[in-house]
C-alpha cells in the first residue's frame, strides 16, 4: 500500500502497519468552517485510533503540525477496530481535489472498508451562532435508504463540488457505498457546533458510540470568543455623527 495508485498521491504506511481495517471509513478535510477536519479529529481522539500512515507528495508544503509535542505530516490516516479515518489539517488548492479523492478511494478499497462517510461544511446564509441544518447524499440506494431511516434530509437537486463531489460521483459509477454529510456552518470561523452535528449523525448511521461533550464545549468557547471579538470591534468603531433627521434621505 506504499506504492502510488494511478491518479492518486502516495500513501506511506508506518513500518509493520496492516492496512486491512474493514468496517466504516470516514474522511474530513480542511474546507469551509473546518467542519470535516474538526469532526475527523474528534473521532480520532474519542475512539483512540492509531496513526497508520501519511500521504506524501513533492508538491505538498514542507511543514510539520505539532500535536502534544509530536510533529506530524498534515495529511494522515488512522485506524481502529472496524473504523478508519482519513484527514488533512491544511487546505490545498482546488486543483488537488481529484488526486486527493482518488487517494481516499485507494485507501478505502485496499483497506477493505464496507462504506465511506465524508464530512464537509455547507455555508449557512444566516451566520449568527446557533444550529444549522444537516444534509446528506448517498451514492447508491442503500446509502440513501440509510439517510432516510435516520431522518437526515437528502439533497434532491444541486451541485456538490470538490473532493466530496468527486467521491460521490465515483461511488455512483463504481457502485461504492459512499455518503456525504454536509453540515451548515459559519464560514468565518472553525464551526465545532456544525462538526458536532455531523459526528452525531455518524454515530446514528453507524451505531458507534462517539461522545459529543468535548465538541460542544469547544463550540461554546469558539462562539464566546467570536462574540467577544465582534463586541470589541463595535466599541472601536467611531460613533455616528449627529444629523438632523429631516436631512436624512432614508427618513420618509
Amino acid at each position: 500500500m506504499n506504492e502510488q495508485a494511478e491518479g492518486a498521491y502516495a500513501l506511506v504506511l508506518h513500518e509493520g502497519a496492516d492496512p486491512e481495517t474493514g468496517g466504516v471509513a470516514i474522511c474530513g478535510f480542511s474546507t469551509v468552517g473546518m467542519v470535516g477536519v474538526i469532526a475527523a479529529s474528534h473521532i480520532i481522539s474519542s475512539l483512540g485510533l492509531d496513526h497508520l500512515g501519511t500521504v506524501l507528495n513533492k508538491h505538498f508544503p514542507a511543514i510539520a503540525l505539532v500535536h502534544d509535542e509530536v510533529p506530524k505530516h498534515p495529511v494522515r490516516v488512522y485506524q481502529g477496530k472496524g473504523v478508519g479515518v482519513f484527514t488533512s489539517e491544511i487546505q490545498f488548492p482546488a486543483e488537488h481535489d481529484v488526486e486527493f479523492a482518488n487517494t481516499v478511494l485507494d485507501w478505502y478499497t485496499r483497506g477493505g472498508f464496507e462504506r465511506l462517510i465524508i464530512v464537509d461544511g455547507l455555508v449557512r446564509q444566516e451566520t449568527t451562532t446557533g444550529n444549522g441544518g444537516l444534509y446528506g447524499i448517498g451514492s447508491i440506494k442503500q446509502s440513501r435508504q440509510r439517510l432516510a431511516d435516520n431522518e437526515i434530509e437528502k439533497i434532491q437537486q444541486g451541485v456538490i463540488a470538490g473532493i466530496a463531489g468527486h467521491l460521490l460521483s465515483e461511488g455512483d459509477r463504481r457502485g461504492l457505498d459512499i455518503t456525504a454529510l454536509l453540515a451548515e456552518c459559519n464560514p468565518m470561523y472553525p464551526d465545532a457546533r456544525a462538526a458536532a452535528l455531523a459526528v452525531e449523525a455518524i454515530a446514528d448511521l453507524t451505531g458507534m458510540e462517539i461522545p459529543l461533550s468535548g465538541l460542544i464545549e469547544d463550540a461554546r468557547k469558539i462562539e464566546d470568543s467570536v462574540k467577544e471579538v465582534f463586541e470589541k470591534a463595535q466599541t472601536m468603531l467611531p460613533a455616528p455623527a449627529d444629523k438632523d433627521d429631516e436631512h436624512d434621505p432614508m427618513i420618509g
